[in-house]
């Protein structure tokens, strides 16, 4: 049986940035070929960023997607590396936009595929499958393909898939059966969330045993707005057997040699096969050597905790939030409460304390404990800690309008933002807001006020998961032998806003143990009222948090955007009608 050394090039490319992800494709395949791979694959739309949104409207963007795929095929060649074979995603089109008025059926953009050779682009794939539900729109803005691409590499044959297509039955996978291949290349933009890695091993195995074949599975890693994608690239046999598996969260080169059946006597041209799909045989000739000596091996990294893989997804997706969009460093209010310690705690493993800026601004509501907790966060992390009373300012208001009650509360939130947003102003900062994702639910924040801000590291993150990240960040640092970042008052104390007096959060919000688990039923599950009931929760309990949810949407609709770690995240994943008579209790 033939064997191929495959390498998984499990990169962070940056939406629009043609030229830079070609840069780094070039830069991956020259390792690629220093590991003596015959065959190298890259995660999906790779040369434009994924996802591309409405930029798949603009003619110019396309057009500029297909010059550089074949302008990175002339440079791959220059570079030395035209003999091996790389699979890399791209943006093309064969008719005009689907929302122009010249649009043509069965024509128009395409997320696709290219597998580049001496120079050439030799063979496409446009994707099968469209996913459109969740953050994904791809039939609003693709046209699904109807042909499966199968290259003859080394002896094998190979079938071309792009991400969805694996996720659902039939279709290519289906076809790469009926075609007799002997491995399938998947490649990804597969969005991270909690336990995703959990089901992303058992589909592709269902998938293997579908095509009878081999996969080789690649997927992006890095953040993009607010998605962050986890790589967790792998390889697994036709029989299911994991193979290899690259780690979550960085890039990794991932290279192993992985033994196939020989590819029956060509065929060539076209078939037309099952489930409305034709098939379209390559062969690619003139490929590295077999491997000798030494059999490569990629491993097999075995999955860590959740609050271990929460934590990294929040690093890189702030990380690069704030890298790709070039800011030189962030600043964030820092109460000496839970939210903000944690929020502080991610910046810096992100950004370096260099990069961070935290910001005290107590008022004559905040209790001692506040100034000192923020101080000692201050210290143990070593961020740039500044401290801005706002008493004086609050007071300058009060002087000349009438407030009280809650206004005078919002107040206070509201000259805590405009401190924010002119540090922002004069030194460049992008301005971090720490509201969870349990006060964004029940709009248990202060419009223009706490909320202020570019980005959220925890808009996705329940209040009780926000306790738990701490205590896992603190017990790593200590088995490190590190100090742990943030201190155990802020972890400890009742969570309070501090703007009356004795004000606790439980004064307003049942205790974030009930809450939360009313929250994950309503928002993440669509559970409605009466299911809610039938779980075991209290129905005033129940009746009053919906009621806070459902009117609380205008004000998610303004929240900064934040890494999406859940299966429902506020944003894109979650879209609902702000002006909106339905309710739950009748």
């Amino acid at each position: 049986m033939p064997t191929l050394r495959l390498a998984l090039c499990q990169v962070n490319p940056t939406v629009g940035d043609l030229t830079g992800n070609a840069e780094r494709v070039r830069a991956w395949t020259r390792k690629a070929a220093d590991s003596g791979a015959q065959l190298a694959l890259f995660p999906e739309l790779m040369v434009t960023g994924y996802p591309v949104e409405d930029l798949v409207f603009r003619r110019s963007f396309v057009a500029a997607s297909r010059a550089a795929l074949h302008r990175l095929a002339a440079d791959l060649a220059a570079d030395g590396l035209g003999d091996l074979p790389v699979l890399v995603g791209y943006l093309d089109a064969d008719g005009p936009p689907q929302v122009s008025s010249d649009a043509e059926p069965g024509r128009g953009a395409r997320n696709a595929a290219a597998l580049l050779h001496r120079g050439e682009v030799v063979a496409t794939y446009f994707k099968h499958h469209l996913p459109n539900y969740g953050v994904f729109d791809e039939d609003r803005y693709f046209v699904p393909g109807d042909t499966l691409t199968v290259v003859r590499v080394g002896g094998v044959d190979v079938a071309l898939t792009i991400c969805e297509d694996l996720w659902q039955a039939g279709g290519p996978f289906a076809v790469a059966r009926q075609a007799g291949v002997g491995l399938v290349l998947s490649i990804n933009g597969s969005p991270y969330e909690l336990n995703k890695d959990d089901a992303r091993l058992p589909l592709v195995r269902r998938r293997a045993a579908e095509a009878g074949a081999a996969i080789a599975y690649v997927n992006m890693v890095g953040g993009q707005d607010e998605l962050v994608y986890d790589g967790d690239s792998l390889i697994v046999d036709a029989d299911g057997t994991l193979l290899a598996r690259a780690p979550q969260f960085v890039e990794h080169l991932l290279v192993h040699d992985v033994e196939l059946p020989a590819a029956p006597e060509a065929t060539g041209g076209a078939t037309d096969l099952a489930d409305g799909m034709r098939l379209v045989r390559h062969d690619v000739s003139g490929i590295p050597a077999g491997p000798t000596g030494e059999a490569a091996t990629g491993g097999i990294i075995e999955p860590v905790a959740d609050e271990a893989e929460v934590w990294q997804a929040l690093v890189l997706g702030l990380r690069d939030y704030v890298d790709k969009n070039r800011f030189p460093s962030v600043v964030l209010g820092l109460s000496g409460g839970i939210d903000s310690a944690v929020a502080a705690a991610l910046a810096v493993d992100a950004l370096g304390p260099q990069r961070v800026v935290g910001v005290s601004m107590p008022s004559q509501h905040s209790s001692e404990h506040s100034r000192t907790d923020a101080e000692d966060l201050a210290k143990r992390t070593g961020l740039d800690y500044r401290v801005e009373p706002i008493q004086p300012m609050v007071d300058t208001f009060l002087a000349n309008m009438s407030l009280s009650g809650v206004a005078v509360e919002n107040l206070q939130a509201r000259v805590r933002g405009v401190i924010l947003m002119a540090l922002s102003n004069q030194e460049g900062h992008l301005v971090l807001t720490t509201g969870n994702k349990s006060e964004l639910a029940v709009g248990y924040s202060t419009l223009y006020g706490d909320s202020v801000g570019g980005y959220n590291p925890v808009k996705d993150v329940w209040k009780t998961l926000v306790w738990r990240l701490a205590k896992w960040r603190n017990a790593d640092a200590a088995r490190r032998g590190e100090t742990p970042p943030i201190p155990e008052n802020s972890i400890g104390k009742p969570p309070s806003a501090e703007l009356s007096p004795g004000q606790l959060d439980s004064d307003t919000l049942p205790d974030y143990d009930v809450l939360d688990p009313i929250l994950i039923g309503y928002v993440d599950g669509d559970l409605g009222r009466d299911g809610l009931i039938e779980s075991g929760h209290d129905p005033a309990v129940v009746d009053k948090v919906l009621r806070m949810v459902d009117t609380a949407e205008y004000k998610r609709r303004q929240s900064a955007p934040g890494t999406k770690i859940s299966m429902k995240a506020f944003g894109r994943d979650r879209r609902l009608p702000i002006t909106n008579r339905w309710r739950e209790d009748g």
